[in-house]
Order: structure tokens, then sequence, then C-alpha cells
């Protein structure tokens, strides 16, 4: 691997030069004269760490704005899954594509993702060169032979791409997954050392269904089975009371936090204070195409800020840079990404945005300003695991 000079660029209040090399980040202040194989003249940019999105189906973006403005399980009964019955492979491969190319332009280098024929959105986040957390998803709609090969490709994967694709089992919900596919689900990922990725207490009637088919709620249902550990990526959480908070800290289960997905759908109200407060890590995720409708995680920040504001009633919660963090190291954390950060030793995944566009303007909080003003059409470049993804806004 070459190695990169980002030159003349905004860093904790201070212009400098950082040098790249072997993936990681070999110095925040290069010396004057430093060489390497590529240079970037950033003057006028500043460097961010990029975003981790840890929810979303990438291929649903051939299914955006296809059934808008109705309840999840009606879309989900009435529209997606008829519509998902009919995807080809093809399908699949170009609903990829568009989300890759939509999540780069958007600032994001990684995507935890649940959707079926994962191969064709393997090749098609190896071809972009972005890090994904692919998860095998299960249904206990599959048939035997179904679900028997989707545990030996988890058993024999080879990861094509170096490192930054990984494998994730991913059990679709309570609701779509008896409680024996549950247990067999995460005792393959507890042999194999991978990530547990299932939708959690998303709507109301999913813990009303819960109650009434098991006598307790969904986190408390998967405790007793044994599901709940932190290898857990739980997407949503939005039903949950006190003890389960207690429950999800405990174990700790990671929160895929999905703000504009919950509004959309009415889901509910994330009850991030009481969450936070009870030690839940919590990341941010977009959700999909189809209930979103975009996977701009930049966006999401601005919408977990603010709802948590509006669910507490206190303008303190979640300010701009605890909201920044959820999106970019508490992200990378979860999946035992070693970035997230821009320090020295980490690897190298960053964005350049530019301050001279408008919404960078007046720049009282850089922060602030990243959090709450600016677009995705101010970041210049993106580059993950060291090499350039996106330069001028051209991938």
């Amino acid at each position: 691997m070459g190695s990169l000079l980002i030159k003349n660029v905004l860093l904790d209040g201070k212009t400098t030069d950082i040098l790249i090399e072997d993936h990681r980040f070999k110095s925040l202040s290069a010396p004057a004269g430093t060489a390497a194989d590529e240079v970037i003249d950033a003057a006028g940019m500043a460097i961010f760490p990029p975003f981790y999105n840890t929810h979303t189906h990438a291929a649903m973006s051939l299914l955006r704005g296809y059934a808008d403005d109705m309840p999840l399980m009606k879309w989900l009964q009435d529209y997606i899954w008829p519509y998902e019955n009919k995807m080809t492979r093809s399908d699949i491969m170009e609903g990829s594509r568009l989300a890759v190319r939509e999540m780069i332009k958007s600032g994001t280098v990684f995507f935890s993702d649940m959707y079926f024929d994962i191969e064709e959105t393997i090749s098609v986040v190896q071809e972009y060169g972005m890090r994904a957390a692919v998860g095998v998803t299960f249904v206990g709609s599959h048939s035997k032979s179904q679900q028997t090969e989707k545990l030996d490709m988890l058993h024999h994967w080879v990861d094509p791409s170096g490192g930054l694709i990984t494998l994730t089992v991913a059990p679709h919900a309570i609701y779509t997954v008896g409680p024996d596919l549950l247990v067999k689900c995460a005792a393959t990922a507890r042999e194999l050392g991978l990530k547990l990725h299932i939708h959690l207490s998303e709507t109301r009637s999913e813990v009303d269904d819960c109650v009434r088919e098991h006598g307790m709620t969904p986190v408390r249902y998967l405790d007793f089975l044994g599901f709940l550990g932190p290898d857990v990526i739980a997407a949503h959480v939005v039903h949950v009371d006190e003890e389960e908070a207690s429950i999800l800290a405990r174990r700790g289960v990671t929160i895929s936090h999905c703000p504009c997905s919950n509004l959309k759908l009415a889901s509910g109200i994330f009850p991030y204070r009481m969450l936070h407060e009870a030690g839940c890590r919590i990341t941010l995720g977009t959700d999909g195409d189809s209930s979103n409708n975009n996977l701009d995680m930049r966006e999401e920040m601005k919408f977990a800020a603010l709802v948590a504001k509006m669910d507490s009633g206190d303008p303190e919660v979640m300010p701009a840079g605890e909201a920044l963090d959820m999106a970019t190291r508490c992200g990378a954390e979860a999946f035992g990404i070693d970035a997230g950060v821009i320090a020295e030793g980490k690897l190298a995944d960053a964005l350049l945005v530019r301050l001279d566009d408008e919404r960078m303007q007046p720049c009282h909080s850089l922060v602030s300003n990243w959090v709450y003003a600016a677009g995705s059409s101010c970041i210049d470049t993106v580059i993950c695991n060291g090499k350039v993804l996106m330069r001028n806004r051209e991938l």
C-alpha cells in the first residue's frame, strides 16, 4: 500500500499535514518536505472521521419511494415482502451498487447489512473498496435446506477483501424467527466469533405480540434464550423499559438507533436518555432506503440529536459532539474496527469537508456546523483504509 499526504488540512483548530502509510495515520503533523506517493492539497478543508452505518438493507435502495406513509407491518406484509419475492440476484447487485455509491458520497465507509443473496452485495462492496459487515439473514419461513446452506456458508466463507468485509449472523426478528433458530444462530455466531444482527422492539405491536405469545417482552425473551451478549447488534430498540435498558447494558448489547426510519414509520420515539443513563452503547444506522428514504448518516446525526432533545424536554441532551461520536467512533468500535477517530496509529478512514460551503459558514463551532447545518455536498473527499474512494465529489 502506498503513502498518502494530506496537506494544509484543518484538524483540532490548527492547519497541519497528515501522513498515511500502510493503511494507518502515520503522523498528524508531518514535517515540511515529507514525501508520499499521493498528495492531496486540502487547503480550505477540515478532516473528520467518516460514518459507520450499523443497520441498513442496501439492496432495498430499489424500493425507495415504492410504498410510503403507512405502518410498519402493513408496509412489510402488503408491499415490501411481495416486491422482494420478485427480486433477482441481478436486482440485488444493482440495488447494492446504488446504495454503496450513495453511502460513499454521503461520507459512509462502513455499513452493517441485512439482506439476501449476499454474494452480490459483497461483490459490490469489494468493487468500491468500502468496509462492510454483511448479514447472512435467517427467517423461519426458509426451508431446512436453505438454513443449512446458510450455516455452511458461515462456516466456510473466506473474506476476499483482505480484512474490509466480514459476515454477521442475522436472524431477522423475533416475529419471523422461532426460538430454536434464534438459539442456533447465537450458538453459530459464538462458535465462529461473528456478530449477531437483529431487529428488536421496533414497534409497540411487536412488544404486545411477544408478551401474548411468550409471556415477556422482546428484550426479556431474548435474554431468557441466552441470545443477548456483547456480540449483538440490536436495531431500533424503541419500546423498552428501565429494567430492559439495564439488561441491555449489562449484556453489553450494541444498539443501532435509526431515528429517521422510526419517525417515518411512526414506530415510536427512541428513549435515548434512559438508555444512555443505563450505560448502553448506542450507535447510529439509517435502516434501508425504502423506510428512510436515504442513507445519509449526517442527517441521522441531526435527527438523533433533535429527537432526543424534544423527547427529554432538555436542549442539553445529546450535544453535537455526542451525536458525532455515535455516528463515527461508537459504530467502528462496535464492529472491532480500529478507526472512527483521527489519531496516529488508527486505521486511516476520513472525510475532507469543504469549509467554504455556505452551510459551514460562519464557523463559530466546526462540530455544530457539521452535525446541525451541513449537507453531504460539503464532503469533498472520502478515504477508507488509506485509499481515496471519492475526490472532488467524484467516485
